[in-house]
């Protein structure tokens, strides 16, 4: 066989589907499997981004522009407007439409970050910060986070991390997969770190409108509105969670630094255009009623109580998210990657068992997160309660 290259023959598999293989065979088998490893929410998607799919009228599908249709930049730049507070406004010229929140996350790192440069993340991270790293031969160097104490993150490790091939710090918010929401001043202190260290802050706020402690309607903080840091800062965003639309493929980098800007354009370029049919649903969604929001949040926060509380009766133990719809458990297991194949090949109830995804591939550092997995809580509560009586049955069989 044609020998591949280092980078195609080191591409880390996704931990979160990895065990598809072993879903399907248990589906084969007729096991009811309650999929709990994968964000993907059972919510609706909001009624105007539908009717936009259903309503087009174009002849020729044609071409967009690299950087996405200027009205949708445009409508999102009205909506990061009260995200921004007093400093300098988002414009339209400011953002650069792309496929997916993951191509954002893309071109950010390659236009920050050269072959053997790193950035700086904290694990347990969103698994692709690390696919794409290494897909652009940069390195990623893990500030550990603890589930003792609810993973929170200390900007003094931050500090200590930093190095002479460090060029961002990646971090999302609110977290995929911890759920932590980082606060204003967390996010100042970061800012001010990365404006001393001069490297940028990459911050991924895809997950925005979910937080759960706090007024109604409250969403988390923004890097975009910290004053003086417009040159530092760069923003991860999609439609994908936000409007239970993860098959759209439209997201966006958002940056007030034009050649972090210009760089993400070019790459832009390279591969043509964003989806026109998406953008079209992309740009409708932005006129969803705050209605919709409310009620999404509210049954996320019932289900997280109720997984929750569910994980502690069987024994589990995990922190609270604040946002998102993930948690990272910890099991009374010794090999959680071990356990999660046993879910699927060996194990079920009555005709039922659970997918999670094992949290070992969520760190760099080695030998962590053998005990833990994710689970996403996008699942009805019926769903999410039977889904915990079948985990703490199979505990209790693979323990026995």
């Amino acid at each position: 066989m044609t020998k591949l290259s280092e980078r195609g023959n080191g591409a880390p598999s996704s931990p979160i589907r990895r065990l598809t293989p072993f879903a399907e065979a248990a589906r084969a088998r007729g096991i009811v499997v309650h999929q709990l490893n994968i964000g993907q929410p059972d919510i609706a998607t909001p009624q105007v981004m539908l009717d936009a799919y259903r309503n087009i009228t174009d002849d020729v599908i044609a071409y967009s522009p690299s950087d996405g249709f200027r009205d949708y930049r445009e409508k999102l730049a009205a909506y990061y407007a009260p995200l921004v507070g007093e400093t300098r406004p988002v414009t339209a010229e400011d953002i650069v439409v792309t496929v997916g929140g993951s191509e954002a996350l893309c071109f950010a790192i390659a236009a920050t970050c050269d072959p053997g440069d790193e950035i700086i993340v904290c694990e347990p991270f969103y698994t692709n910060y690390a696919g794409f790293s290494h897909m652009l031969s940069v390195q990623i160097k893990p500030v550990t986070t603890y589930a003792q104490e609810g993973f929170r993150i200390d900007v003094s490790r931050l500090a200590e991390a930093v190095g002479p091939r460090s060029r961002a710090i990646c971090l999302p918010s609110p977290g995929n997969p911890t759920g932590v929401v980082l606060s204003r001043d967390e996010l100042k202190a970061i800012a001010e770190l990365c404006k001393e260290k001069d490297i940028f802050f990459i911050c991924d706020e895809v997950y925005r409108e979910f937080v759960y402690d706090g007024d109604p309607g409250k969403l988390a903080p923004s890097i975009l509105s910290i004053p003086g840091f417009e040159d530092h800062a760069i923003v991860i965003d999609s439609v994908s969670k936000r409007y239970s639309a993860c098959g759209a493929r439209v997201g966006a980098l958002v940056t007030r630094q034009p050649a972090v800007r210009d760089a993400a354009l070019r790459f832009a370029q390279a591969r043509l255009s964003p989806a026109t049919v998406d953008q079209y649903a992309a740009m409708a969604a932005l006129d969803t009623p705050e209605s919709y929001f409310r009620d999404v949040v509210d049954e996320y926060r019932a289900r997280r109580d109720a997984l929750v509380s569910g994980l502690h009766g069987i024994g589990v133990t995990c922190a609270c998210p604040q946002g998102a719809f993930y948690l990272v458990a910890t099991l009374p297991v010794d090999d959680a990657d071990a356990f999660c194949e046993y879910l699927l090949e060996s194990f079920s109830l009555e005709g039922e068992t659970v997918m999670l995804a094992p949290a070992s591939g969520f760190y760099a550092t080695p030998g962590l997160g053998k005990n833990e997995v994710r689970i996403a809580y996008v699942l009805d509560r019926p769903r999410l309660e039977r889904s915990v009586r079948i985990l703490g049955a199979a505990i209790e069989a693979y323990t026995a």
